[in-house]
C-alpha cells in the first residue's frame, strides 16, 4: 500500500481500523488525530477533521491529498489514504511512535541524545529538499517547525502536516501571496507581506529558525515585556560575529565531542534566516553543509530590518527583495567550498 496513490477508505472502516475511536493522539489545526491499525496489525493515526463549513477545512483536506499525496520519501510522513463523504473528512497517515519534535526539545520530561538531534535536522533537510527540488511540481510547506518533524520508533524524522502546502509550477519563481500562511516565530518576514512573491526559500528560513531550537533545546523567543525578549537567533550571531560563538555552544549544555556539530549547525542557520530568499541557500546546498565535508562560508548579518525598527519578530516591517546581492543559484560555492582530500599518490614518502 505504501507505493500506491492513497486509498480511499469508508468511515465504517476507520470506526474498525480505531476500535471507534478509543485511543485519541492529540488535537491540534482543524482535527483530532486518534491511533488505529490496520487488519494486517500495521498502526496508523487517524486525523479527523473537523465537520465546518468553514472553506479553510476543505483546503486543508485538499491540500494534504494533493501534496503529501503524491510524494514518496523516507524523510515525509506517509498517507495511506483519506475518507470524504457527506459526513465525515478523515486522513490516515503511517503512525510515528515517538511523536513530535517539540516535545524532546522544550519539555525536560522527554531526553534525547544531541547525536541523534543532528541526525533529526539532516534528515528534516533531506525531507524539504524533496519537496523543493525533487518532486515532479515543488512543494512548499509554509509550516515547518518542530511540531511538524515527526520521529518513529527508532527517532527517524518526518516532515509532516501539510495542510497549508502549495503546489507550485518549477517554471514559476515565486507564488502571490493571498493571506498570511504559516506560524509566528518561524515564517520568513515576506510571509507578513501583502502582494509580496513568497518563494520555497520561506521553508528555508523556517527550517533554519527549527535548527536554532534544536542548538538551544528552548523556544526562539521567550517573551516576558518588549524591553525583556529574550531572542535565541539575536544571541547566535551577536556570538558568531565575536568569534565567540563556541563558547556561547557550551553554555548550552552540548559536550565537546558534538561541539563541532552545534557549530556548524548554527552558521548553516545563520544563512537558512537572511532577510533577502535569494541570499538563502537551497535545502540541497543546506543538507551537505549540515553533513560536513565541506567549508562553510561566512554568512552576511541576518535580522536587519530588527536592527534598524527595533525587535518586533512577530509583524517585521517591509524589507527589500532586490536579487541584485545574489543572483544565481547553482554557485553553491556561495555558501560552501568543497574541500579536496589529498589523493594518496600526492603523498611523497621521505624516505633515509
Amino acid at each position: 500500500m505504501a507505493k500506491e496513490k492513497p486509498v480511499r477508505f469508508t468511515a465504517q472502516q476507520l470506526r474498525e481500523f480505531t476500535s471507534n475511536y478509543s485511543t485519541r493522539l492529540g488535537s491540534g489545526g482543524f482535527g483530532v488525530v486518534y491511533e488505529g491499525q490496520f487488519s494486517d496489525g500495521v498502526k496508523i493515526a487517524v486525523k479527523v477533521l473537523e465537520k465546518s463549513s468553514e472553506k479553510a477545512v476543505g483546503e486543508q483536506f485538499m491540500a494534504e491529498v494533493g501534496t503529501i499525496g503524491r510524494t514518496y520519501h523516507i524523510n515525509l510522513v506517509r498517507l495511506y489514504g483519506f475518507c470524504y463523504d457527506q459526513n465525515m473528512s478523515a486522513l490516515v497517515y503511517e503512525f510515528m511512535e515517538n511523536g513530535s519534535l517539540d516535545k524532546y526539545l522544550f519539555k525536560e520530561t522527554r531526553k534525547i541524545e544531541w547525536e541523534k538531534l543532528h541526525e533529526v535536522a539532516i534528515g528534516t533537510a533531506k525531507g524539504i529538499a524533496y519537496l523543493h527540488e525533487e518532486c515532479q511540481q515543488r512543494i512548499i510547506h509554509y509550516d515547518i517547525k518542530p511540531a511538524n518533524v515527526l520521529l518513529d520508533a527508532n527517532f527517524f524524522p518526518k516532515v509532516a502536516d501539510f495542510g497549508l502546502a502549495k503546489l507550485c509550477n518549477r517554471d514559476l519563481s515565486y507564488m502571490s501571496n493571498t493571506g498570511y500562511r504559516g506560524t509566528p516565530g518561524y515564517s520568513a518576514p515576506e510571509c507578513f507581506m501583502k502582494n509580496l512573491p513568497v518563494t520555497y526559500k520561506c521553508d528555508v528560513y523556517s527550517f533554519g529558525m527549527v535548527l536554532f531550537e534544536i542548538v538551544g533545546r528552548r523556544r526562539n523567543t521567550v517573551v516576558g515585556s518588549y524591553e525583556t525578549l529574550d531572542w535565541f537567533p539575536k544571541h547566535v550571531w551577536e556570538s558568531y560575529e565575536k568569534g565567540e560563538l563556541v563558547e556561547m555552544i557550551k553554555t548550552c549544555g552540548i559536550k565537546d565531542e558534538d561541539q563541532e556539530k552545534a557549530e556548524r549547525m548554527s552558521i548553516v542557520a545563520l544563512w537558512c534566516v537572511q532577510d533577502s530568499p535569494e541570499v538563502r541557500p537551497p535545502m540541497s546546498a543546506v543538507v551537505k553543509m549540515l553533513e560536513g565535508g565541506v567549508e562553510i562560508m561566512s554568512p552576511p548579518r541576518p535580522f536587519n530590518y530588527m536592527y534598524s525598527v527595533g525587535m518586533n519578530a512577530a509583524q517585521p516591517p517591509m524589507i527589500s527583495t532586490s536579487s541584485s546581492f545574489f543572483s544565481s543559484e547553482e554557485n553553491k560555492s556561495y555558501w560552501y567550498k568543497e574541500t579536496t582530500p589529498i589523493e594518496k599518490d600526492e603523498i611523497q614518502i621521505i624516505t633515509h
